[in-house]
């Protein structure tokens, strides 16, 4: 639900009813993953979506039938040999939907949280006993929430602290607990939706290829700094789609500022006396994706350099160099596809190989940490 917030709070500062079905569970090859969503207003108006058109219609009637009875339902949607044209998903898999009218409660506060960027987690309940289904809280970073499950008192405190350890990692999933708080008796599952401030795309170095992955980088959903040394090309004039350009030192900036394990480090300086600094600094950090620009003799030279200064085997493994995946590029446009598409496959783990005679999944099963490892980082 989270995921067209900025829409949905729109609506409800309109005063507009809706309902909203979102993405509880997916097995197999589904499209869409836990959190994503469709809403649907009283006048018939629909946003979002929940499995790229394969249920789209029958999700677009049971939100209708929410907002007449009020009631919230779980629909499970799959593929069906048996009729092909019966409602179900043709890639083979299987999306488990809650579908739930949306009046009062804490979203609103949510929708407000997440449309003007807030971090805030909504955990719902979406597998449980009846009474409860659908309730949910709304979680703050320092732990505090607002809202109330019902059930055992203990329930509130356990699910807010589930939903804090997530939204800490910027995750969206499921988790489940007991109906006492515990980890014990009858099983909840709980829906836990964070929203957390957009994640951050570092460019090094205010060159033509730069402007190019800027634009690739917003459409991402980065945040992208342009960070230079050199005032005459660290200009606004220059790179109009960036929402910060920096005139410093790179590495000077990157020991200043603030990073996570969601941003992305793109070094297009290819000038060893900003390059080296900058990536010895750069690979201390536990951000996501570190990439650096050039030849492979450059890159060979480079390397050569690094480990002169201290850098480590061990850490000259996360550099990605020459940056991108080889997709043939030769113009600004092309090389910043080829970047993105990298970025894209480290944080969702893909190899990057063509689909087309590859038997490796279409959709896996959630992005890279920062060591490498396959996790489930939103």
């Amino acid at each position: 639900m989270l995921d067209i917030a900025e829409e949905l709070h729109r609506w409800v500062e309109q005063g507009r009813a809706f309902a909203v079905a979102t993405v509880v569970a997916v097995g197999g090859s589904a499209p869409r993953q836990p959190g994503a969503a469709l809403a649907v207003d009283s006048e018939g108006t629909a946003i979002g979506s929940v499995s790229g058109g394969c249920v789209e219609g029958a999700v677009y009637e049971l939100c209708q039938q929410a907002l007449e009875d009020g009631r919230t339902v779980v629909e499970r949607f799959g593929y069906s040999d048996e009729d092909a044209f019966a409602v179900g998903l043709t890639c083979g898999g299987i999306i488990d939907i809650l579908v739930t009218p949306v009046s009062g409660g804490v979203f609103p506060a949510a929708l407000a949280a997440a449309a003007t960027g807030e971090a805030a987690a909504v955990a719902r309940i979406v597998s449980g006993p009846d009474d409860l289904m659908g309730k949910a809280l709304l979680v703050y970073p320092d732990g505090s929430y607002e809202g109330k499950l019902g059930g055992h008192p203990e329930l509130d405190r356990t699910a807010a602290g589930e939903a804090r350890a997530m939204l800490d990692a910027g995750r969206t999933g499921t988790v489940e607990i007991g109906e006492d708080g515990s980890r014990c008796g009858q099983p909840l599952t709980l829906l836990v939706e964070s929203s957390v401030p957009a994640p951050r795309m570092i460019v090094f170095g205010a060159i033509d290829f730069a402007a190019a992955l800027v634009r690739v980088g917003k459409f991402l959903g980065y945040h992208v700094t342009v960070c230079d040394a050199r005032p005459v090309f660290a200009t606004p004039a220059r790179f109009p789609d960036a929402d910060e350009i920096v005139v410093e030192w790179p590495h000077r900036y990157l020991e200043s500022t603030e990073v996570d394990g969601r941003t992305v480090l793109c070094v297009l300086t290819h000038d060893a006396k900003f390059d080296v600094p900058l990536i010895k600094a750069a690979l201390k950090l536990p951000v996501a994706y570190i990439g650096a620009m050039g030849s492979r003799r450059t890159h060979e030279d480079r390397n050569k350099r690094l480990r002169e200064v201290g850098v480590t085997e061990l850490e000259l493994t996360r550099l990605r160099s020459p940056i991108g995946l080889d997709l043939g590029a030769r113009t600004p446009e092309e090389t910043a596809l080829s970047i993105g598409a990298e970025i894209v496959a480290n944080r969702r783990g893909g190899t990057g190989v063509s689909l087309t005679g590859a038997h490796t999944p279409i959709h896996h099963d959630g992005p890279r940490a920062p060591d490498g490892r396959i996790g489930s980082v939103a």
